[in-house]
């Protein structure tokens, strides 16, 4: 505990000191891009002096990119977390780009037990960067999209029971990684009275040290149940948003904005983001294509053609009007979800909420 405080104390006099040394060159002399950079030199006293013509947007540019400074800084202080979970960072590394991750004949032996409890390759996860970049399969219209700085925010949360350690984690980083920052109120782990021990102190140690004040542990103390699960989730929010996923997603780029903004047009929608499939054998990324979710006659929900009038405007970007959903991801207006009972603690069969939630909206 004494050498870990001597950790703690190092790190933040480190910190303060990289603070300090940032803020003196704001002060003195202009950033200075590094090779392969885009952004030019900024001249603080230039900014000062065409303030009253260029408004105060430039000096908040100039503050940001110098903070990108620091944060590549403290992102390496921090990158040694994960090794001690025997985890790895970066954006580099086996399924880079959403491939099929594979492993060597030794490794496939080892990878045999933990595959059969989990249901998915986890030996292979653990081999997998918590940051991978995946494909941005959105149509190029969306992609080209703008939307309002003004969004509100959205409270995150995950909900899980016994999952791979490396695969939640990947689902956290992913969620800060292309969440622009202003509009991530926090990240929510509901543990739905795990039995795993890497779950319990090595998972919360982690995203206290990684997300500081970002990243909230809720423990059930007994199993809930997914439904209960989400509601302590949704108590433990305060997003003006909230956002409810399984603890085994990778988000894509430019996901949040339209989401985001759709509820802030109409409170009481409920959004379902497009889902894409990640191969559990492999992790590779396989897209699915655009559609709606329906029941069949025995009240499954199903994946549905969208629309006709979807179809007849020719536009993908366009979201798709749906009557059920799928409980594995959606996002909903806090108080809205409150107004209509949240769902239903009672309902303990599978795929319920698929049926309850659609009918309430």
């Amino acid at each position: 505990m004494a050498s870990l405080r001597r950790v703690k104390v190092l790190l933040v006099l480190n910190l303060i000191a990289v603070a300090g040394f940032v803020l003196f060159l704001a002060k003195c002399r202009p950033i200075t891009a590094k090779s392969g950079d885009s952004f030019h030199d900024i001249h603080p006293r230039a900014e000062v002096a065409n303030l009253t013509a260029h408004g105060i947007s430039s000096i908040q540019d100039a503050v940001l990119k110098r903070l990108s400074l620091l944060e590549d800084i403290v992102y390496r202080q921090l990158n040694g977390l994960s090794k001690s979970l025997g985890l790895i960072e970066g954006y580099g590394g086996r399924g880079k780009g959403g491939l099929p991750a594979t492993l060597s004949p030794e490794e496939e032996e080892k990878a045999k037990g933990p595959h059969e409890k989990y249901g998915y390759n986890s030996y292979l996860s653990e081999k997998i960067s918590l940051d991978r970049s995946i494909p941005d399969y959105r149509p190029t219209k969306c992609k080209e999209l703008k939307y309002g700085k003004d969004l509100p925010q959205i409270s995150i949360i995950f909900i899980f029971v016994n999952e791979a350690l490396s695969v939640i984690l990947r689902s956290v980083h992913s969620a800060v990684n292309h969440t622009p920052a202003h509009l991530l109120k926090e990240i929510i782990l509901v543990d739905d009275n795990s039995d795993e021990e890497e779950l319990k102190a090595p998972l919360e140690e982690y995203v206290n040290k990684r997300y500081p004040g970002l990243v909230k542990v809720v423990r059930n103390q007994k199993r809930e149940g997914l439904i209960r699960a989400r509601i302590e989730g949704w108590k433990a929010a305060t997003g003006q948003i909230t956002g409810f996923f399984d603890a085994h997603v990778e988000f894509t780029a430019g996901w949040a904005e339209p989401v985001l903004s759709r509820i802030q047009e109409n409170r009481r929608r409920v959004i379902l983001p497009s889902i894409d499939n990640i191969k559990q054998d492999n992790f590779e990324v396989q897209r699915y294509e655009n559609s709606a979710h329906g029941y069949s006659w025995e009240l499954w929900c199903m994946y549905i053609s969208p629309p006709k009038d979807w179809w007849d405007a020719g536009d993908p970007s366009l979201p798709i009007r749906t009557p059920a959903m799928i409980g594995c991801s959606f996002v909903v207006h806090r108080k809205f979800f409150g107004e209509i009972g949240l769902l239903d603690p009672g309902m303990d069969v599978y795929g319920g909420e698929n049926i309850e939630l659609g009918i309430k909206v």
